[in-house]
């Protein structure tokens, strides 16, 4: 008897734990997402243009491409009553249909390199589901690579690859620096302790790169904007633990919906601070080293 309420009990059990657990989660609404990083290289004629346009959806499924009405960048140099001297104008239609790519619609529409100096800034609007989105930004330079190595040393565990970058900081004026390592890696860094000096410094991929492998790495300029904006998303990353895991708070970019607002020049969204889009429009120069991985 004991026997068979004991296999009884087995049953019981292994049947509870073969019950459906609905987890609730909470409704996320549906944000437009901006991938707006502009790499300015300045040994070519014309800059990159690329507008990444994404559609937040439910709490599983990866951002969706979607379609503007409407895409225009505009830039000049201000003057101190927040007029422009002069403005040009980029209208930026979709690559391929359902990509979600925006680039400029023809040729006169592309921006020249040679217009990306400092003190010129550049405006995003776009048009999206009857809304209207705004994003300013100024360009911003930055110092060439002095030298991309790869090193022998590890910080955690013997299967890193270390990379050790070196870069001359200008001493003209107080930089912030993005540095990208390529599959989603960035490193941003200011010159707060090493102002017109020679700095140097080590990276570490989490994996051993196979021998023979290219790396790229590239040093961005940035707006102090846009270095804190990557400093939280770096932080968020790294932090990320598990898709169950709740951030702090979400990263907020510089793209504000303006949609009903008579000044556009008061856009920070203080009253409205719901209503934002996510991602971030930065314009940056680029300088960018490839090495082969040899051990």
């Amino acid at each position: 008897m004991k026997k068979e309420l004991l296999y009884f009990l087995t049953l019981l059990i292994l049947w509870s734990c073969e019950d459906v657990i609905d987890v609730e989660l909470p409704d996320v609404e549906n944000r437009l997402v901006v991938g707006g990083l502009l790499r300015v290289d300045k040994e070519q004629e014309f800059v990159d243009v690329k507008v990444l346009l994404r559609e937040t959806s439910s709490f599983f499924d990866e951002n969706q491409p979607t379609q503007a009405e409407s895409a225009l960048i505009y830039y000049g140099r201000p003057t101190r009553d927040g007029l422009f001297e002069s403005l040009s104008f980029s209208h930026l239609v979709e690559k391929d249909a359902g990509t979600g790519i925006y680039v400029p619609n023809l040729a006169q529409d592309s921006i020249r390199t040679a217009a990306a100096e400092p003190g010129i800034v550049f405006i995003l609007q776009i048009t999206h589901k009857g809304k209207r989105y705004y994003a300013q930004t100024e360009y911003a330079p930055t110092v060439p690579l002095d030298n991309v190595v790869q090193g022998d040393d590890t910080f955690f565990e013997d299967d890193e690859t270390e990379i050790i970058v070196t870069f001359t900081d200008d001493p003209e004026r107080d930089n912030f620096y993005v540095f990208d390592f390529g599959n989603d890696k960035f490193q941003p860094v200011e010159d707060q302790f090493f102002q017109g000096q020679q700095f140097q410094f080590s990276y570490f991929y989490d994996q051993k790169l196979e021998v023979g492998q290219e790396v790229t790495v590239s040093i961005l300029g940035a707006t102090e904007d846009f270095y804190n904006y990557m400093a939280l998303v770096v932080e968020q990353t790294e932090n990320n633990n598990g898709v169950f895991q709740t951030p702090v708070a979400t990263v907020r970019g510089n793209v504000f919906d303006i949609t009903g607002l008579d000044n556009i020049n008061i856009f920070d969204n203080v009253e409205r601070p719901n209503d934002y889009a996510l991602g971030y429009f930065a314009i940056v120069q680029e300088h960018s080293q490839t090495i082969t991985i040899f051990n």
